[in-house]
C-alpha cells in the first residue's frame, strides 16, 4: 500500500485511508506548502513575516508551525468535484470533501512535484503540484479522463479554498479580463503606525486559469447551501450562479464542462497564490501563460524545469547501497532534501532560533558550504562582545525577536565549535577561524576564533559556585522554563553538553596552531566533568538538572521524569562517563526510555504540573517534549553511541527512526519514510494505544545530526584538515556496503566487504594500502575507487 517507484523519484501511496495524515511538502524561497494526501493544506509565504492566502474559516493566531496538524471538514484545501451530468452522481478528488471510494488511488510525492491520480466511476483525475523557485504561487495541473468505454458529460469544479481573510475588509469576485477569481482583504490592524507595514502586504488571493470557465463561484457559503462542503447544493444545480463576496467568505470554485468521447481527456492549468493587486496578477497571467519562448514552452513549463533544478541542487554529497534498501531510498532522496529546505529558507522565519540556525547549516557544510560559511558569520556579528550568543538571529531589517526566542536561554554558545566542526570536516576552510567580525554591541572587531573563545569563556563564567551551567528559562529544551527563573537553576545537560563543547574546541585549536588555548579547553572539560560526576551521577544515570530550591531532578526517586536521554547521550561525547558508567547508564536507557519506535526524551512522562521544572510538565504525556521520541534528542545519542563504538545499539535505534518496513510499524506512525518528523508519540509504558503517532512536522533539527551519524558514525567517512578518515561502523548484520562520497571537489567510489582472516579494518586506495586509513592529497575532478575490508565477525 505504500512503496518507492522504480526509478527513486516517488514515493507512492495506495489508499487516501490507511494513512490518512500523510504528507509531502514543497518550498521555494518564499513559501511552503504542506499537502495531506487526501487534499488539505497548509501553506504560508513570507511577507517578511509569514502569512497565509489560503485561510481556516475563521481568523488563525499567527504561530508556528504545529504538530499533529487537525484537519477538519472546512480544513484549507484543493480539491475538484466531478459531476456526470446524466446521472447526478458526484465523487471529488483526491478523496475530501465526499469521500467517495475510488477504484484507484495513488498519492506520489517527489522531491519537486506532488501527484494523485484517482479513478472513481470509470474517469480518471490526475493532479499534480509544484512552484516556481522565487514567486509564492502554486503550479496545478488537471487532467479528466475518459476511461468508461463510452461518451461522458461532465461538469468538473477545482475548488480552492480561500477562508476567513480578515474581519476588516474581505470580498472576492471572478474578473474575466484576468480569467481569475480574486478576493481581496485588509489584514487587521489597530495601530495607525502599523498602516505602513500593511498597505503593501499581498493581501489578495487569486485562482488564474488558462482555459476560461463556464461558469463559478465566489460566495462559500452559497457555494454549499444546505449540503454543506460534502455535496454542495450549488453543484446539484446545472450551472454555478456566477456570484460573488460581499463581506462574506470567499472561495474560489470554477466549473468547466466536458463532453469527452471514450478514452479522451481534457487538461487544465491553474495558479493559486497572493497578490498585491491586481496588476502583479495580470503579470503573472501574463508571464506564466501567455509568454511562449521560442520552443514553445510556457512560463508554466519553464518554472516547473527551473524548480525541478532548484531542489536537485540540494543532492548530498553521499550515496549508498546497503542490504537495506529502504534506508537507501531515504539517504539518496529524502533525507538530504529535508536537510536543504532547513538551510535554504531558514524555516520560513525571519528570526530563527540561534541553536537551530546553527545546527541547521551544520548540515548545510554537507550541501552548500559557502552558505553555511556565511551563516556561521552571520549569527557571530550578533554576538556580544561578553560572548553571549543571542536567542534568535535576526535575517530581515524589520524582523524581530518573537515567540521563544523572547524568553532566555542558555544553550547558545554551546552549538558554535560543535556546529562549526562539522563546516571544517568538509571544507578544511580553516580561513574562516581569522575571517573578522564585529559584535552586535560594538568594540572592536574580532577573528572568529576569538568569538568562539569568548562564548567558551561566558559559558564558563555562568555558572553557580559549584560549577554547574545555569539553566534561567530553559536550555536546548525550549519549555523547561521554571528550574532556574529565580537565578539559581541550573542545566545538567547544558553542563555536560559545556564539557564537549571545550573537547571540541580544543581539538580545532589544536590544528590551527593555538596549542596552549587547546590546553586550556582540554582542562576545563576535565574539571567540569569532574563537577558533573560529583553532582548529577546518581548511581546509574546522570541527572537532568538541580531547581533554583536545590532539589536535583531526572533521578531515581522521582516518579515522573525520572530519567531524561540528553544527559546520557552527551555523557558519552564529552568523556564524562568512563567505562562502568557508561555500561550501567545504557542499560538504563535501553530499560526504560527504548520503544519500537526509537528512544522517549524522558520517562515516565509527566502527568501534572511540576512548578520547579516547568511548562514541559504541562504538554500531554508522550507528545514533543514531554516523553516522546523528540527526534532530534535522539540524533544526539545516536551520534555518542558512534562515538564510543556502540556501532550495533546504534544502528538499530537509527534504523527506528524511519517507518517501516514492517507495514503496520508504517501505519502505526501514520507517516511516509520521506521526512523525519520532529516527534513520534511516545509514553509507551504509560499509553501504548497513541506511541509511535507521527507529529509530521519535517521543521526539526534532527536531520543534520543524522546525516553526522551516517557520514561519521555508520559509514566512517568523516573529514579531517588533510583528508578523509575511513573508518566504518556498519552493525554486525551487513556483510557490504556501498558508498559514492562526495569530498571536496573529488567522488570516492567505496566497497566496504566483510572478508574472514580479517582482524581490523584495512583501507586501500585504488589497490594501494592506506596504513592510517586517511586518504590524503585528494584533487577536485578526480575519482578514487576505495576497498574497505572488515572483519567477518561483525
Amino acid at each position: 500500500m505504500f512503496r518507492a517507484t522504480e526509478d527513486q523519484e516517488y514515493y507512492e501511496l495506495l489508499s487516501p485511508t490507511l494513512l490518512p495524515k500523510a504528507s509531502g511538502f514543497l518550498w521555494n524561497e518564499n513559501m511552503m506548502i504542506h499537502m495531506n494526501c487526501r487534499g488539505y493544506a497548509v501553506a504560508q509565504f513570507m511577507q517578511p513575516e509569514p502569512a497565509k492566502y489560503s485561510h481556516a474559516p475563521n481568523l488563525e493566531a499567527k504561530t508556528f508551525m504545529q504538530p499533529e496538524q487537525p484537519y477538519y471538514a472546512h480544513h484549507p484545501g484543493r480539491f475538484v468535484y466531478v459531476k456526470d451530468e446524466e446521472t447526478g452522481e458526484v465523487f471529488s478528488a483526491p478523496y475530501e470533501p465526499v469521500r467517495c471510494p475510488a477504484d484507484r488511488y495513488v498519492f506520489a510525492v517527489g522531491k519537486s512535484r506532488i501527484k494523485w491520480t484517482v479513478v472513481c466511476k470509470d474517469v480518471e483525475i490526475e493532479m499534480s503540484l509544484s512552484l516556481p523557485k522565487e514567486e509564492p504561487i502554486e503550479l496545478w495541473r488537471l487532467k479528466v479522463n475518459n476511461l468508461s468505454g463510452r461518451r461522458r458529460k461532465l461538469s468538473v469544479y477545482p475548488y480552492f479554498t480561500v477562508g476567513y481573510m480578515s474581519w476588516m475588509n474581505r470580498s472576492g469576485e471572478y474578473r474575466e479580463d484576468l480569467q481569475a477569481i480574486v478576493c481581496s482583504s485588509v489584514t487587521p490592524y489597530q495601530k495607525y503606525q502599523d498602516y505602513d507595514k500593511i498597505k503593501n502586504f499581498r493581501d489578495k488571493t487569486f485562482l488564474l486559469a488558462d482555459r476560461a470557465p463556464v461558469s463559478w463561484e465566489v460566495n462559500q457559503e452559497a457555494f454549499e447551501g444546505e449540503g454543506g462542503i460534502v455535496m454542495p447544493s450549488m453543484i446539484l444545480e446545472e450551472e454555478l450562479s456566477k456570484g460573488d463576496a460581499r463581506y462574506e467568505t470567499p472561495a474560489a470554485v470554477l466549473q468547466y464542462r466536458l463532453e469527452l468521447a471514450a478514452g479522451e481527456e481534457e487538461a487544465y492549468r491553474f495558479m493559486f497564490g497572493p497578490a498585491k493587486d491586481e496588476e502583479e496578477i495580470a503579470r503573472i497571467r501574463g508571464g506564466y501563460f501567455l509568454n511562449a519562448d521560442e520552443c514553445g514552452a510556457d512560463g508554466f513549463i519553464a518554472a516547473e524545469w527551473e524548480y525541478d533544478q532548484y531542489i536537485r541542487e540540494g543532492r548530498g554529497c553521499i550515496e549508498i547501497s546497503t542490504p537495506d534498501p529502504d534506508l537507501d531510498n531515504f539517504v539518496n532522496h529524502w533525507l538530504p532534501r529535508q536537510i536543504y529546505y532547513h538551510g535554504q529558507t531558514n524555516r520560513l522565519t525571519t528570526d530563527p532560533q540561534t541553536r537551530n540556525y546553527l545546527q541547521d547549516h551544520m548540515g548545510m557544510s554537507y550541501i552548500k558550504p559557502k552558505m553555511a560559511r556565511e551563516a556561521f558569520l552571520t549569527a557571530m556579528s550578533q554576538q556580544k562582545a561578553s560572548g553571549a550568543m543571542p536567542d534568535g538571529i535576526i535575517l530581515h531589517a524589520d524582523a524581530e525577536l518573537k515567540y521563544i526566542n523572547q524568553v532566555p536561554h542558555t544553550d547558545h554558545c554551546v552549538w558554535l565549535p560543535i556546529c562549526l566542526s562539522t563546516y571544517l570536516d568538509e571544507t578544511g576552510d580553516a580561513s574562516i577561524l581569522d575571517e573578522v567580525v564585529p559584535y552586535a554591541d560594538g568594540g572592536e572587531a574580532e577573528p572568529v576564533h576569538r568569538h568562539v573563545d569568548r562564548a567558551m569563556c561566558w559559558l564558563m563564567n555562568d555558572r553557580d559556585e559549584r560549577g554547574l551551567n545555569y539553566i534561567n528559562q530553559g536550555d536546548w529544551c525550549d519549555p523547561m522554563n521554571m528550574v532556574g527563573y529565580k537565578g539559581k537553576g541550573v542545566s545538567g545537560w547544558l553542563t555536560i553538553a559545556t564539557a564537549y563543547a571545550f573537547k571540541v574546541w580544543a581539538d580545532i585549536c589544536e590544528r590551527s596552531g593555538r596549542a596552549d588555548q587547546a590546553g586550556e579547553y582540554r582542562t576545563a572539560a576535565e574539571a567540569t566533568n569532574e563537577t558533573v560526576n560529583r553532582y548529577l551521577w546518581d548511581g546509574e544515570w546522570y541527572a537532568r538538572g538541580i531547581t533554583d530550591d536545590n532539589v536535583v531532578f531526572g533521578i531515581r526517586t522521582d516518579q515522573e521524569g525520572r530519567i531524561f536521554i540528553n544527559p546520557q547521550g552527551w555523557s558519552l561525547l564529552s568523556g564524562a562517563a568512563d567505562a562502568d558508567k557508561r555500561e550501567k547508564l545504557l542499560r538504563a536507557v535501553r530499560e526504560q526510555l527504548e520503544t519500537p519506535y526509537g528512544v522517549e526524551k524522558l520517562a515516565p512522562s509527566y502527568t501534572a504540573m511540576r512548578e520547579d521544572v516547568g511548562r514541559v510538565t504541562q504538554k500531554h504525556p508522550g507528545s514533543a517534549e514531554n516523553g516522546a521520541v523528540y527526534n532530534h534528542a535522539v540524533a544526539f545519542y545516536i551520534y555518542a553511541l558512534y562515538s564510543v563504538g556502540e556501532k550495533d545499539n546504534a544502528y538499530r535505534l537509527l534504523r527506528k527512526m524511519l517507518p517501516g518496513p514492517d507495514p503496520q510499524d508504517v501505519i502505526q506512525r501514520g507517516q511516509l519514510p520521506i521526512f523525519i518528523p520532529n516527534y513520534y508519540r511516545g509514553a509507551y509504558r504509560q499509553f501504548p494505544r497513541t506511541a509511535g503517532r507521527s507529529s509530521h512536522l519535517f521543521n526539526t533539527g534532527t536531520v543534520p545530526w543524522v546525516y553526522r551519524c551516517l557520514i561519521d558514525g555508520l559509514f566512517g567517512l568523516q573529514g579531517t584538515a588533510d583528508g578523509i578518515r575511513i573508518r566504518p561502523q556498519l552493525p554486525a548484520e551487513w556483510s557490504e556496503a556501498k558508498v559514492t562520497r562526495e569530498f571536496r571537489g573529488a567522488r570516492l567510489r567505496i566497497e566496504m566487504k566483510r572478508e574472514a582472516g580479517v582482524r581490523e579494518p584495512e583501507v586501500y586506495s585504488e589497490g594501494m594500502k592506506v596504513e592510517d586509513g586517511i586518504l590524503r592529497g585528494l584533487q577536485p575532478g578526480t575519482e578514487v575507487r576505495v576497498t574497505v575490508k572488515l572483519p567477518a565477525e561483525g
